[in-house]
């Protein structure tokens, strides 16, 4: 005979979820003794102050432990984890920081846990626990019945009316057994995440630092993704480039006789060469320039300099490189203001300053321009504000109409 699929489901869920509230009566009852003696040793003696310190010193040494039983409990048997409260040890222990840490930690929620709610949770595993076997002895009676001995079945037994009775209700309460454990199970596993596991604000605050780190990781991937596409484009392609200028301008200087409409196409695509090994160089260099990579920011902000066709004042006080992304950010930052400084403002000079505060690297560009750029009108600038803001840090525009145009962006350098 095949089992359905639903009955089987209910059979095992129910199975594990009444092993998992036995396996948790004695856990919850381990504390049971201690304040009991504690109560009885008090009363009896009037020594309060021994039999509490005493206890007390049991239970903070038993907490740990029954924590760890609990959190097994969950995840071995009902598959429920419990994260661990694993707060950051202090640099240097004080009466600030260490309560800072107890209260990271938050030991009286578990204490609470255990020698609070551990009795009434306990009670109730015995009561859905009693509930199966009442079950079990009820849908069972016809059997078991008949092995007790005869004078106690005729004298306790009514075959006819007692017997239907008990075995209804025993399917009754077999019925109402697995929806009853796994409300108990549910219960109790909200209140180990509660009280064992991290508060909300605490999970919140966790996840939030492992998406920053997922967003840092992501950042830096698309930036080495970046590099590699200009390190194949500048290997590769602007190679085959030169290569095919050079023959051509070498055709035409060792091949005089060339008829007159071949030499004008091979100076066409000669030039055509030309002008596509400039279009690739700015391709290359709007992706990640060479010298960043290789010089760091203050040689690839060096050159970039010396490419504006407007005089730049360059300050750059950088003891050691940054991350490769912050470079990456600070440098492009520059180069769009410094564009629009060419291009848009009409500016006459510009002035850029570069330099790390703390884990801060702090960047300006000032130029004497008409003004009246806006980062909020979808221009480049807007571009900058969120690869700016990726990395956490911030950006600001201030161009009041007639000049001049500071951008200032602040980007954070620890991980």
């Amino acid at each position: 005979m095949t089992i359905p699929a639903g009955l089987r489901r209910t059979v095992l869920r129910a199975r594990r979820d009444t092993g998992f509230l036995a396996a948790g009566v004695l856990p919850h009852l381990a504390l049971v003794p201690v304040w009991s003696w504690a109560a009885t040793t008090t009363a009896r003696t009037g020594n309060w102050l021994l039999t509490v310190s005493v206890s007390a010193a049991l239970v903070l040494l038993g907490t740990p432990v029954l924590t760890a039983v609990q959190r097994a409990r969950h995840r071995v048997l009902i598959g429920v984890d419990v994260p661990r409260l694993t707060p950051t040890a202090p640099e240097q222990w004080t009466w600030a920081s260490t309560a800072r840490w107890l209260a990271a930690t938050r030991p009286w929620r578990k204490i609470g846990y255990h020698l609070v709610l551990g009795p009434p949770l306990a009670l109730l595993e015995l009561l859905v626990l009693a509930v199966a076997a009442a079950s079990l002895a009820g849908v069972t009676a016809y059997a078991w019945s008949w092995a007790l001995p005869t004078g106690i079945r005729q004298d306790g037994f009514d075959h006819l009316t007692q017997l239907p009775v008990y075995t209804a209700t025993g399917l009754l309460l077999l019925c109402a057994l697995p929806w009853t454990a796994r409300a108990v199970a549910r219960a109790e596993a909200r209140l180990a995440s509660g009280l064992l596991g991290p508060s909300l604000a605490q999970r919140l605050q966790e996840r939030v630092d492992q998406l920053a780190v997922s967003r840092t990781d992501l950042i830096e991937a698309v930036d080495a993704e970046r590099r590699r596409i200009e390190r194949d484009l500048h290997d590769g392609t602007q190679q085959r480039l030169v290569s095919l200028a050079v023959n051509l301008g070498l055709a035409m200087a060792t091949r005089p006789d060339l008829p007159g409409d071949a030499r004008e196409v091979i100076a066409r695509a000669h030039l055509e060469a030309k002008e596509a090994i400039a279009e690739l160089n700015d391709l290359v260099r709007g992706l990640h320039p060479a010298v960043l990579e290789d010089r760091g920011l203050d040689a690839a902000l060096s050159g970039l300099a010396a490419r504006t066709p407007l005089p730049v004042r360059l300050r750059v006080n950088l003891e050691e490189r940054v991350a490769p992304s912050v470079e990456s950010a600070a440098y492009f930052v520059i180069s769009e203001a410094l564009t629009n400084a060419t291009k848009h403002a009409n500016a006459m000079r510009a002035e850029v300053m570069v330099r790390r505060v703390g884990e801060v690297l702090r960047v300006r560009v000032t130029d004497d321009g008409l003004g009246g750029a806006d980062a909020a009108a979808g221009t480049g600038l807007t571009g900058l504000a969120k690869r700016v803001g990726s990395l956490d840090g911030a950006f600001h525009v201030s161009s009041p109409a007639g000049g001049p145009t500071t951008i200032t962006a602040e980007l954070p350098c620890a991980r």
